[in-house]
């Protein structure tokens, strides 16, 4: 049985989970919380970078990051369902690496103001991220708001997880600018059941 050392609140976490589920392997996969903050949690011996999400193989070796994980996941799957072969290859993982570029500039957005006092935190720094955010939501908007159809890829389940943790740390505050990707994110609901089941609490 693997492990996956995560968070409920990860979006990168959520991401392997949706993706194991996706690729038929989601039952041999343990869920295992991890605190990053902890310095006796294990997970910095397993991960040096101290990281989630991290899946301990069944011989303990661990796979990290996300990105990692996901080519792993592809490549055990009966199916490369995850990641197609051949020409799509590139166009995928593009998708999936804005994807996860949009969930980076706002989780910098959040460290900022959990572990900085108010006097030290970098306005210019803040807006440099913020303009990520921005970018990356009007390019997804028009370039991959279309409704999907069939299997997922991992640059959808990384859309579907960078949209989910706007919701859950900004308020949804990207919907009232984004209506197609409001519509996407729902039709991406109905047709994966795990984007549900892996939502954090509020």
């Amino acid at each position: 049985m693997h492990i996956l050392r995560t968070s409920p609140a990860s979006p990168f976490g959520r991401k392997v989970r949706i993706a194991a589920d996706i690729a038929g392997l989601a039952d041999r996969i343990r869920i295992e919380a991890a605190d990053t903050n902890d310095a006796d949690d294990l997970l910095r011996k397993q991960n040096p970078l101290g990281k989630i999400p991290t899946l301990l193989l069944d011989d303990g070796e661990p796979l990290y990051d996300s990105r990692v994980i996901v080519e792993y996941l592809n490549e055990t799957a009966a199916m490369p369902v995850l990641v197609p072969p051949g020409p799509a290859r590139l166009a995928v993982l593009r998708h999936q690496a804005l994807a996860d570029g949009l969930i980076d500039a706002c989780i910098l957005q959040v460290y900022e103001g959990r572990y900085r006092p108010p006097e030290l935190r970098g306005e210019q720094w803040l807006a440099h991220q913020r303009g990520k955010m921005e970018r990356a939501l009007a390019h997804l908007a028009t370039h991959h708001a279309v409704p999907g159809a069939g299997v997922p890829h991992i640059g959808e389940i990384a859309q579907a997880c960078a949209l989910g943790y706007l919701d859950l740390r900004f308020a949804g505050a990207w919907r009232t600018a984004h209506p197609a990707l409001v519509a996407w994110l729902q039709d991406f609901a109905a047709r994966v059941p795990a984007y549900a089941l892996t939502a954090p609490a509020a």
